[in-house]
């Protein structure tokens, strides 16, 4: 890819650790990207201070301000736009984004769930893992499209599930997981190793590379 360098857009609406583990990728030198702003619903997110330290442009976009849905995702889209973004991430942003985006970004919007899609779509993926027992959780990084964590998988990290966990303690196991692989499937994008075909997302890199459960980072 030479010198290119990958323009890219966060979508945040809390705390933004996984927007925090991008930018340390970047800031590491093993992510070749640079973050052209940050995007929030919620003026009290986290993630603001994040981009304030790091020197990142943001803006607070509140929905209320916004007649529908598509005036708020058409905005949203015209500001990425206007910034050269060749990719947007979601990075803890708890809205499910309008068509009025996904048609402006096709597999060019990357979210990351915690839980191993199809398995436990939706909010509160741990929970629902706890809940149902299951011994083997983790999380996903997916391109968006107009379903609800349907979009087409592009790695997948996977963590034990104990009898003795809670949601939060899941939870703190799979985060981790998040911040090694959200940050991967980028660095797979920015070089231009990811093709997509229907449901099915094609990496270009050795078989033992692009199936990873514990991928080394940094």
């Amino acid at each position: 890819m030479g010198s290119y360098i990958l323009n890219i857009g966060v979508l945040a609406s809390g705390r933004g650790s996984n927007f925090q583990a991008i930018i340390d990728s970047i800031e590491s030198g093993y992510l070749k990207a640079r973050i052209v702003v940050l995007i929030t619903d919620n003026p009290e997110a986290y993630a603001l201070e994040r981009a304030k330290r790091h020197g990142i442009p943001y803006l607070v976009i509140k929905p209320k301000e916004f007649s529908d849905k598509d005036s708020y995702y058409s905005h949203i889209a015209k500001e990425l736009k206007a910034r050269n973004v060749g990719l947007v991430v979601l990075a803890g942003f708890m809205r499910v984004v309008g068509r009025a985006i996904i048609k402006e970004f096709p597999n060019k919007i990357m979210n990351i769930h915690p839980a191993l899609l199809p398995s436990f779509p939706g909010f509160h993926g741990q929970k629902q893992a706890v809940d149902y027992d299951v011994k083997i959780s983790g999380c996903t990084v997916h391109f968006v499209d107009e379903g609800v964590d349907t979009g087409p998988i592009i790695i997948q990290s996977a963590v034990p599930v104990y009898h003795d966990d809670t949601e939060e303690s899941l939870s703190e196991r799979i985060l981790k997981q998040e911040h090694k692989i959200f940050p991967f499937a980028i660095k797979l994008f920015s070089e231009g190793r990811i093709s997509v075909e229907g449901r099915k997302v094609i990496v270009n890199a050795d078989r033992d590379e692009s199936v990873i459960i514990n991928p080394k980072v940094g």
